[in-house]
Order: C-alpha cells, then sequence, then structure tokens
C-alpha cells in the first residue's frame, strides 16, 4: 500500500469500527423494541380477556365494592397499558435515531473507501505514466542508437 494512503485506510479502519458499534446499538435497540410491543400486546390481550370475562358478570352479580375493585382495576390496566404504549414509542425513537446514526456512518465509510479507490486509481494511473514515459524514452535512445550515421553526425561529436 502507497505510504499517502495510510491515513485514509485508518480513518476508514475507525469508521468501520463506528459502524459496527453502530449496527450492534440497532440491533439491541429492535430487540427492546420488539420485546415492548410484545408486552403491551399482551397487556391489552389480558385486558380485553378480563373485561371480555368478568365485566358483564360483575355488572349484574356484584356489589358496589366488588364493582368498584373491577373498575379500580380495570382502570390499573389501563395506567399500564398507557406506560407500556409510552415506553414502545420511546424505545422506537430510540431506535429511529440509532438507525439515522447509523446511515450516517455508513455514509462515512463508503466515502472514505471511495475516496480510498480514486487515490489509489490515480497513483496507478502516475505509474503507468512514468512507466510508458521510461519506455519511450528507452525506446528512442534504441532507435536513435540504431538509425545509420550521417555527416552531420560527424560534426556533432
Amino acid at each position: 500500500m502507497h505510504p499517502s494512503l495510510h491515513p485514509l485506510t485508518l480513518a476508514l479502519e475507525v469508521a468501520e469500527k463506528d459502524c459496527e458499534q453502530a449496527r450492534r446499538t440497532v440491533v439491541r435497540l429492535q430487540h427492546q423494541v420488539n420485546a415492548a410491543c410484545s408486552q403491551a400486546r399482551q397487556l391489552d390481550d389480558y385486558r380485553r380477556d378480563y373485561q371480555r370475562r368478568w365485566g358483564d358478570r360483575f355488572r349484574v352479580e356484584g356489589s358496589a365494592p366488588i364493582i368498584q375493585c373491577y373498575q379500580d382495576f380495570m382502570s390499573r390496566l389501563d395506567q399500564a397499558g398507557a406506560q407500556q404504549d409510552a415506553a414502545v414509542q420511546r424505545l422506537q425513537h430510540h431506535l429511529d435515531q440509532a438507525l439515522q446514526v447509523l446511515r450516517e456512518r455508513e455514509t462515512r465509510a463508503a466515502s472514505i473507501r471511495k475516496l480510498i479507490e480514486r487515490r489509489q486509481d490515480e497513483l496507478t494511473l502516475a505509474a503507468q505514466r512514468q512507466e510508458q514515459k521510461l519506455t519511450d524514452e528507452q525506446a528512442s535512445r534504441v532507435a536513435w542508437s540504431r538509425r545509420p550515421a550521417t555527416p552531420g553526425d560527424l560534426a556533432l561529436a
């Protein structure tokens, strides 16, 4: 590798490590969002099932204290559901931010890769031109040495 590319390769290594860290964060947050959504669904399912099983029964058969307990419990289930929904929204917001960071870091790494590629292409082209120049000079010397001597050549000597 050409020495002028060394700083860029170091920058690329750092950028790729940053990308990997961002990917791990995204995966962790995706798992957390999935778990929170699952909990929210379970809580909602439980609330609906509880209401279906006991709501009508307590209204028909229950006394005022039992109905009050049922209503208090339903209220707590509603609060728990609202809190879980808020947790899902917070986690989703953090996931959205982490995805944005990941996109930015991937863009940076891709930009550095492209810059390295361009620099390598420039160095290759410069080396090819230098080689062509040397080949042309050598061919010119060979051609000059092989040409027949003319009377003017003696005057130059």
